[in-house]
């Protein structure tokens, strides 16, 4: 199963959700302390749905990026 996750930077480093499980959030000192983070944020939060008998949520959110030619300015 592949999320969506949407980095963002802070003045400490990166913090990073996931659209599709809302309250799923980590934040750490570089994007890659913050993935490892997330994906134990994620794994855990579906652990607990399954457990509560709660379907797991179906990935339906999807980012790209947007390039912009120099007339956007």
């Amino acid at each position: 199963m592949r999320y969506a996750v949407i980095y963002e930077a802070t003045p400490t480093g990166f913090s990073a959700y996931v659209p599709d499980l809302p309250g799923v959030a980590a934040a750490g000192s570089s994007r890659d302390d913050t993935r490892e983070l997330l994906r134990k944020a994620v794994a855990w939060h579906l652990e607990a749905m399954v457990a509560d008998g709660q379907p797991i949520p179906l990935a339906t959110t999807g980012a790209e990026e947007l390039e912009l030619g120099p007339e956007a300015a």
